[in-house]
């Protein structure tokens, strides 16, 4: 698989990263369905071969069962992967989650050492602030950030869910690689509110949790029923009544325009993201749906295939809220 920069601090990642979310319960809920162990870290090494080192996991995810996941499959090989990891949903010394967000330096600290620990390493390659803490000053944060990295800890930054003021304050305190925001073609607040640009105009790599809708562009949902009875999307709005059917439509325009493409609608969704100087990171826990994902850079679309896309579902285009509590 090809691969860029992210950001301008050094950090070269594949164009297509492995959102391993999914490969865990989490808060003893299943995400995207039931998850198989064995299965989840195949799909990681089957990643490994196709070029896909760019892993994506978090301590909120279980708590702490999905960077301990990740560190299983990991084993052996650590230095064939990039690994990001993500702090701030505060996990207590029972590892329970308080469902507050903590962004205080010492926090900071405490974090990492855990997950260094959870993922069997020395270092996490990329650091993010999972959630600005409303209450401490985003750039006390980072700075505290920055020291892990003078430290060898970690060796670059990032910040999750931002504004793009939160950003500038963010990047003046420490620099940043990367910044990961929900953004998919249902999802294009990043482009609206200035995410994006910022991004550019600082040089920090925008990462794009979520790239599938949440699963929406892949086409194989059809009604609210197809959830499992815990599966969490069931509280998203997106994904309930009249609204469903609205983007049921808007799914079936794309998937005329993937179809003249010899793709499915994955593969065109996240060639979109990709064609836009925007890094996927598409979740999965099965390998066949990484074989899938990693396809999709070689899909070629020219700019009136771009244009075609956004006129189907252009920048503020209804689509229901993502409820972003629900979102990580």
């Amino acid at each position: 698989m090809k691969t860029k920069k992210l950001g301008n601090q050094g950090l070269e990642i594949p164009l297509v990263g492995l959102g391993c979310m999914g490969m865990s319960p989490s808060v003893n809920v299943n995400t995207y369905g039931k998850a198989d162990e064995k299965e989840s870290i195949a799909t990681i090494h089957r990643s490994l071969e196709l070029g896909g080192n760019f892993l994506d996991t978090a301590d909120l995810y279980g708590p702490l069962l999905n960077e301990r996941l990740v560190g299983k499959a990991i084993k052996g090989n650590r230095d064939k992967y990039i690994i990001a990891t993500k702090f701030g949903f505060e996990i207590d010394d029972n590892e329970q989650l308080t469902w507050g967000i903590n962004g205080k330096p010492e926090y900071v600290k405490k974090a990492v050492e855990r997950s260094l620990k959870n993922l069997g390493t020395d270092h996490i390659d990329l650091y993010y602030l999972h959630r600005p803490d409303p209450e401490v000053p985003i750039e006390e944060t980072v700075g505290a950030m920055g020291q892990l990295v003078k430290e060898g800890k970690v060796k670059y930054i990032g910040i999750s869910e931002v504004t793009a003021e939160q950003i500038r304050k963010a990047y003046a305190a420490f620099p940043l690689t990367a910044v990961q925001n929900e953004y998919s073609l249902f999802e294009r607040a990043a482009e609206a509110d200035g995410v994006y640009e910022t991004t550019k105009e600082l040089g920090i790599g925008l990462v794009a949790y979520s790239p599938l809708g949440r699963g929406f562009l892949t086409g194989q949902i059809k009604s609210p029923d197809d959830f499992e009875a815990d599966d969490f999307r069931r509280s998203i709005p997106r994904f309930q009544g009249e609204q469903f059917y609205k983007n049921i439509e808007l799914i079936n325009e794309i998937n005329k325009i993937a179809a003249e493409k010899g793709v499915n609608s994955t593969q065109l969704a996240i060639a979109w993201i990709i064609a836009k100087g925007i890094t996927p990171i598409p979740g999965t826990k099965k390998a066949k749906y990484v074989e899938q994902n990693i396809a999709a850079t070689e899909v070629v679309l020219t700019d009136g295939d771009m244009d075609r896309i956004d006129a189907i579902i252009p920048i503020g285009a209804e689509t229901g809220d993502r409820n972003i509590y629900q979102s990580f």
